[in-house]
């Protein structure tokens, strides 16, 4: 996300850090490559505008201390517009928590979701419902689209997953009128009767949030609108989210900009966020629209998505990282207690297969690998260019699945026999069997070696573990991760930038 604008801002960071100071010609130079990175990524014409000469005012002639060089002074700059420009409030000790973005209300909080036909915005009810579940919130999902076909059904599809697949202790109820879907889909105004309804359910069965899935449209219409008022008006919605494309750039601002003006929508909750390498609609969207981005929809799966948090997204771009949302994203996943248990056989060389494969599985479900490095400052850019393969995961699972209790325990007594009943079993090599026991193998040797030593040493041997596992080995600042049966290259497909095609090769004289 976010790639040629953080390309613009680091090329511009890097120029001016050779300059003495910052003047207003070399900011006005600099300013003509953000420009630029900003319209490539499909940001709005007047925000990239704006936003170019607010950065200009602050930094034209600003005196820099000898302790802070121009090029470090203009990050801070810029990180402060771009926080101000997805909504937030840079001078802010404290930033909005997701806890305090929808308040609970007296008996349910009504929330209606509205959007074009495939925004997502369905979906993104159910990854809605999900997240107030794990914060222990019971979540009703009303299924108000009678105009696409099967919409309902999907809808309680999509609630019977939440149920299934996502922690928490409270339910996702479902409410939907299949019996009368049909005709209803034909009558005008039948969907605020749903959604009536749906909100008298709710109440009877001491739901804490309600969720209203409205109907879309192809484009934005009268009749679209004309439904979604009604609704507004009947039901009195303590929230109405905007489920937006981001990868539709500037149609996306713009349908976003005629429901906002028709309905007053006080959230945009952004779909397949992960997918776009441009950014526009994420930078254009609380400048044009006045309606600030809620959350984020990052994969497919309903527990991917995030709260938006402005000042950590604008950290992101400029290559600050996000190690906050890392964080909060293990917190969910481990509690305090087993990292300790977890620590404590790490420190004593006890680690085994069995530990790994649980830790593996818990990092693939914070997210991607490349989503969750890019969180580490100075990591998005180195890579930006490398092509990450999630399945190699997958295959390392099948290799500790294929392994018995005795392997996993001591997995330096897989020699050539054991190794081939193992590949068999997991679908892998030979090869990929020993190198996942020997990288271990190593990793478990040196955290023992790193139970034993004081800080500095312990930062010692870390450094050396992550430099010399192979897996990123060659990478600025980043060494090897020490990541066992994993790697990462560097990308060779055309118009990514990375890796040089060869020239073919002559003959060999003999």
């Amino acid at each position: 996300m976010f790639d040629r604008v953080s390309d613009g801002f680091n090329n511009v960071f890097r120029k001016l850090s050779g300059s003495d100071a910052i003047s207003e010609s070399n900011v006005r130079e600099a300013m003509d490559e953000v420009r630029t990175a900003l319209l490539e990524a499909d940001v709005h014409y007047e925000v990239a505008e704006e936003f170019c000469k607010n950065i200009m005012s602050d930094a034209a002639g600003q005196q820099v201390t000898k302790a802070v060089k121009p090029g470090q002074e203009m990050i801070s700059i810029v990180h402060r517009r771009l926080i101000e420009l997805f909504g937030g409030d840079p001078d802010a000790e404290q930033q909005p928590t997701p806890a305090g973005i929808m308040k609970l209300a007296p008996g349910p909080t009504i929330i209606m979701m509205c959007g074009l036909q495939g925004s997502g915005k369905t979906t993104t009810c159910g990854k809605l419902a999900g997240m107030l579940k794990k914060q222990g919130r019971s979540v009703m999902l009303c299924a108000a689209d009678l105009q696409r076909p099967a919409a309902v059904e999907q809808l309680e599809t999509v609630a019977n997953q939440a149920n299934d697949d996502l922690p928490g202790g409270s339910q996702v109820h479902f409410y939907g009128e299949h019996d009368k879907s049909a005709e209803y889909g034909k009558a005008v105004g039948v969907a605020v009767k749903v959604c009536q309804n749906a909100v008298k359910a709710a109440k009877k069965q001491g739901v804490d949030v309600l969720i209203l899935d409205t109907a879309g449209r192809l484009h934005v219409n009268d009749e679209l609108m004309g439904e979604l008022k009604s609704v507004r008006s009947l039901v009195n919605p303590h929230h109405i989210f905007l489920v937006v494309d981001a990868m539709t750039g500037q149609d996306a601002v713009n349908s976003a900009k005629s429901f906002h003006e028709k309905l007053e929508v006080d959230g945009v909750i952004l779909t397949k966020f992960d997918s776009d390498t441009r950014g526009g609609a994420a930078l254009s969207v609380k400048a044009v629209t006045g309606a600030p981005i809620r959350y984020i929809g990052v994969g497919e799966h309903l527990d991917a998505i995030e709260v938006f948090h402005p000042e950590r997204m604008a950290g992101r771009i400029l290559g600050m990282g996000d190690v906050v949302s890392l964080v909060e994203k293990a917190q969910q996943e481990v509690s305090e207690e087993e990292a300790a248990a977890m620590e404590a056989k790490m420190a004593k060389g006890e680690l085994d297969m069995d530990d790994f494969l649980k830790q593996m599985k818990m990092m693939r479900r914070m997210g991607s690998m490349k989503s969750l490095l890019g969180m580490l400052p100075g990591v998005g850019s180195a890579l930006k260019d490398i092509d990450i393969d999630e399945k190699q995961f997958d295959r390392t699972e099948a290799i500790i699945e294929s392994m018995t209790a005795k392997e996993k325990k001591r997995p330096e007594i897989i020699k050539i026999s054991r190794k081939r009943r193992i590949a068999r079993g997991s679908g892998t090599s030979d090869n990929e069997v020993g190198k996942l026991t020997k990288q271990f193998g190593m990793l478990s040797k040196m955290m023992k070696q790193m139970g034993g030593m004081g800080a500095g040493g312990k930062m010692a041997a870390a450094k050396a573990m992550t430099g010399g596992m192979g897996g990123m080995g060659g990478m600025p600042g980043m060494g090897g991760m020490g990541v066992p049966g994993f790697s990462m290259k560097k990308s060779t497909k055309s118009g990514s930038g990375g890796g040089k095609k060869r020239k073919p090769k002559g003959k060999k004289r003999r």
